[in-house]
């Protein structure tokens, strides 16, 4: 599945039924696809420490250590992973869809699959960081952009996001 926006409704559901919780055989795949996704999506819009911070954030380890405490989901299709997005407790982190298949709806999928997994444990809200790139995906999603928040990552660099949240209440 390439970026071709043209695609069938029957062949993107076909590709959504291929979402399914990460395999540890997944890894070093995941980690690749995200690592390109940074690139693609923050390189020139963030500084280059803040860049490697992200990356860095969604390391192979830490995305085991999500998979631990909580899920961990992924979209396959023919071997190669697409898209990704975890929860721990009601907070969603590493969401990522390969730059190639932006735009055909496989983030907002794996957005209400993770908002669904809080829903079903108890939570009434999820929380998330939002970033400069993502910031237009989630206000569609309906999540309210919360206080403006930076980390210094050295030389004088700043990563700047914003805190966000959505009611999920049934």
């Amino acid at each position: 599945m390439s970026g071709d926006k043209t695609r069938g409704k029957s062949e993107i559901e076909e590709v959504l039924n291929n979402m399914r919780l990460f395999n540890y055989s997944d890894l070093a795949q995941l980690n690749q696809m995200i690592h390109k996704t940074i690139e693609y999506s923050y390189s020139g819009i963030y500084p280059e420490r803040a860049v490697l911070f992200f990356k860095k954030y969604h390391s192979e380890s830490n995305i085991l250590e999500r998979n631990l405490k909580g899920a961990v989901l992924v979209v396959e299709n023919d071997g190669n992973l697409l898209a990704t997005g975890s929860i721990v407790d009601n907070e969603i982190s590493g969401v990522f869809v390969a730059p190639e298949n932006q735009g055909l709806g496989l983030g907002s999928q794996i957005m209400f699959e993770l908002e669904k997994r809080a829903q079903t444990t108890g939570f009434s809200e999820v929380t998330l960081s939002v970033s400069i790139t993502s910031k237009k995906f989630y206000e569609k999603l309906q999540y309210e952009i919360l206080e403006d928040l930076k980390i210094d990552v050295g030389e004088g660099q700043y990563l700047k996001y914003w805190q966000g949240r959505k009611k999920i209440i049934s």
